[in-house]
């Protein structure tokens, strides 16, 4: 088999949502001709959203998925390089850049924009997969909205936990934490506020077991629930789950190459999407793990364009 060409581009743009489309958006009005490698899904986690409420510029109800097909076509439009493929490993130490795909496809760039993401945890049962999207969710600003004075659940312990639980508060008539262990690990400041809100009741040493709801219309209608010290089921009315266990960017290409905080969020420097490596640039949820909405997701791929295209007019 002969080796395929190698593809060379002044911009290689790794992983495909509003960060990366923003991005390469960006890139190509500046004749910079940039190549976006879209990864293993396409459009990143908006695909799995269905009813965007909060992304400026639209007064109805907009599907997430339409959205990121809106912002592929844009990308294109301009003159974007749209390739589907996965990148599966890279050099950062070569000039130019290195990148490698699946099938072996080799790429070189002078720069490089990752907006490869983050994906939610899940508890990874079948049941709560059936209900993505139809009352389960990881993201309480994104969908609290839809549960206004009903009940809702809120699986975990931690800082992300108990803010989602609080937000909820302002919409649910009722919120419940279920949490594995018998103490949370978020700060105290944020236990107090929790301990102090009416809405919210803590419901100790469990876990989920099962997602009860109705196949038709799809929605939730309750929790079968463990007790982990005594192992007693019991079960829960309620009509939405949260899941707030927390988030891992996809950054396990860049490992020993750029530098990471201890939960693998790629650094960059203040004010900027630059990471350690001049010329190599962070957008996204990879990189934030405070805001991770679309538009801020966005205003950072666009960042990371107008500063890559510095970088190349002085270089």
């Amino acid at each position: 088999m002969s080796e395929k060409p190698t593809k060379h581009t002044k911009v290689l743009i790794i992983g495909s949502g509003p960060a990366g489309y923003t991005a390469a958006v960006y890139a190509a009005r500046a004749m910079l001709k940039p190549m976006l490698v879209a990864g293993m899904q396409p459009g990143g986690q908006l695909t799995i959203t269905t009813d965007v409420e909060n992304y400026p510029g639209f007064a109805d109800v907009i599907q997430g998925p339409w959205l990121m097909e809106q912002m592929r076509e844009q990308a294109k439009a301009v003159g974007t390089d749209l390739v589907e493929d996965h990148i599966q490993s890279v050099n950062l130490k070569s000039k130019p850049f290195e990148a490698i795909g699946d099938g072996g496809q080799k790429y070189t760039a002078d720069s490089i924009i990752i907006s490869t993401g983050a994906q939610a945890r899940w508890l990874n049962i079948e049941s709560e997969e059936k209900f993505k999207g139809f009352g389960v969710s990881a993201c309480a600003t994104c969908d609290g909205f839809f549960f206004k004075d009903k009940t809702v659940a809120v699986v975990g312990g931690g800082n992300a936990a108990v803010e989602e639980a609080m937000f909820l508060t302002k919409f649910a008539s009722k919120v419940q934490l279920i949490h594995r262990r018998n103490q949370l690990r978020a700060e105290k400041l944020l236990q107090k506020k929790l301990m102090e809100n009416k809405k919210i009741e803590i419901i100790w040493d469990s876990v989920v077991e099962e997602v009860i709801g109705d196949d038709e219309p799809k929605n939730v209608k309750g929790l079968k629930i463990k007790n982990t010290k005594t192992n007693e089921m019991s079960e829960l009315k309620i009509d939405g789950l949260f899941i707030a266990i927390g988030h891992d960017p996809a950054t396990s290409l860049f490992k020993d190459q750029l530098e990471m905080d201890n939960t693998g969020y790629l650094i960059t420097k203040s004010d900027s999407t630059e990471t350690n490596v001049p010329g190599v640039y962070a957008a996204g949820d990879v990189k934030d793990k405070i805001f991770r909405q679309a538009v801020t997701a966005a205003g950072m791929g666009c960042m990371a364009a107008l500063e890559a295209e510095k970088y190349l007019a002085s270089n």
